[in-house]
């Protein structure tokens, strides 16, 4: 008999009560360093105190208000992250998978409305992860996410990871823009190489495409800047956000150029529970932390510390592991063999009391909460020392 719940998800046996900072405890009481964050979600932890005196007093006043009305706080957070990045307007969501939803149809109404309505198509990356709706796994192009699920939506073309020429040899008439994750999450926590996304911004204008960059797993802190495309100091038109943004609350938005954004006129876009007062209350108390002075710097040290210690790690430990990947608090171990040992190790890891999470291409993920400390460090190291004797 098929169980209450959907089984769509391969899950572990744990199940957790509470948490508290940067742990979990499960129902009978056992203590868990969670270096998973509800997958790159709980950027400041679980239960942070600010995050949760916000929503309670939210909570306090009254929860949800359609979108015909103002919501304030809809404008305070727009604009401190119009602030902070290269935007000029903001839509608010709930989800990743909205979020990259909404940045392709801004793409193709940028075209429609530039006198260009036949450039539909958007061309995405090899390996890449953009979320679960129809149009999302077609963009994504892994195969896994695409049986079953056929015909494959039309509109999306792929090029291989890295390589400009290629992408440049993709672009058709119907090109309307480039969706690109700055540093792949799903796809095994890889960056794009030194110069990439430069290069995709150079195609851009040159073919006068939009250029959407996908930062649900990889923005609001995760690399150490508020957006990881700040390292390359390549701008894109659109920019899809989640995950981190929430702390834990479901929130996504679409940051975009006023070049894009002004298409995007009433009766074009909507949703019913985005940008909902809830929400806005926990973005907004998230951002209080984030853009504090020192906050990112803390990150970027704390980052260095971690990768340090997982280097010594894959140097004493070859037979495991061929490489550490990654940038700022967004880090994979690369596991020897092609056989799933990813998930083995993660199944090994929370039996030793570490929360992780297994990506594409064999990777063991380590996507903390941004307010771990040297002492978290040490914790975890230890585990994966442990494990890794354990395994061999």
């Amino acid at each position: 008999m098929i169980p209450a719940v959907m089984p769509t998800y391969a899950r572990f046996d744990t199940t957790f009560d509470h948490g508290e900072g940067v742990y979990l405890y499960d129902v009978n009481g056992r203590r868990y360093l969670d270096f998973g964050a509800g997958i790159a979600v709980a950027s400041l932890g679980h239960c942070h105190p600010h995050l949760v005196e916000a929503l309670k007093d939210q909570a306090e006043k009254f929860w949800h208000c359609s979108n015909l009305y103002t919501i304030e706080g809809q404008e305070k957070l727009a604009e401190r992250l119009i602030a902070n990045s290269f935007a000029d307007a903001a839509f608010f969501n709930n989800s990743g998978g909205e979020a990259v939803e909404a940045a392709i149809k801004m793409a193709r109404r940028y075209q429609s409305m530039s006198g260009h309505p036949e450039r539909f198509r958007m061309i995405s990356i090899e390996g890449a992860f953009h979320g679960r709706s129809l149009a999302c796994i077609a963009a994504g192009g892994q195969e896994k996410h695409l049986a079953g699920f056929g015909p494959k939506v039309d509109g999306f073309d792929q090029v291989a990871f890295g390589n400009l020429n290629e992408m440049r040899a993709a672009i058709t008439p119907e090109t309307a823009g480039i969706l690109v994750e700055p540093v792949q999450g799903e796809g095994g926590i890889r960056p794009m190489p030194d110069g990439y996304l430069q290069g995709l911004r150079a195609i851009a204008d040159e073919f006068g495409l939009a250029l959407v960059y996908d930062e649900v797993q990889s923005g609001i802190g995760r690399t150490g800047k508020l957006f990881a495309y700040e390292m390359s100091g390549a701008a894109p038109d659109v920019m899809a956000l989640a995950k981190g943004l929430g702390g834990g609350f479901p929130l996504g938005a679409v940051l975009a150029s006023e070049k894009i954004a002004r298409h995007m006129t009433p009766g074009t876009h909507g949703t019913t529970f985005g940008g909902n007062p809830l929400a806005m209350a926990v973005g907004n108390a998230v951002l209080d932390i984030i853009l504090e002075d020192g906050f990112l710097g803390r990150v970027e040290a704390m980052a260095g510390i971690l990768w340090t210690k997982l280097e010594d790690i894959q140097s004493a430990y070859p037979r495991l592991f061929s490489a550490v990947r990654g940038t700022g608090l967004m880090v994979g171990l690369k596991c020897v063999g092609d056989n799933g040992e990813n998930t083995a190790f993660v199944g090994k890891l929370l039996e030793n009391g570490l929360l992780t999470v297994p990506a594409g291409d064999n990777v063991v993920r380590m996507v903390p909460p941004l307010i771990i400390d040297e002492s978290h460090i040490d914790e975890a190291a230890g585990i994966v020392v442990k494990t890794c004797q354990e395994m061999e």
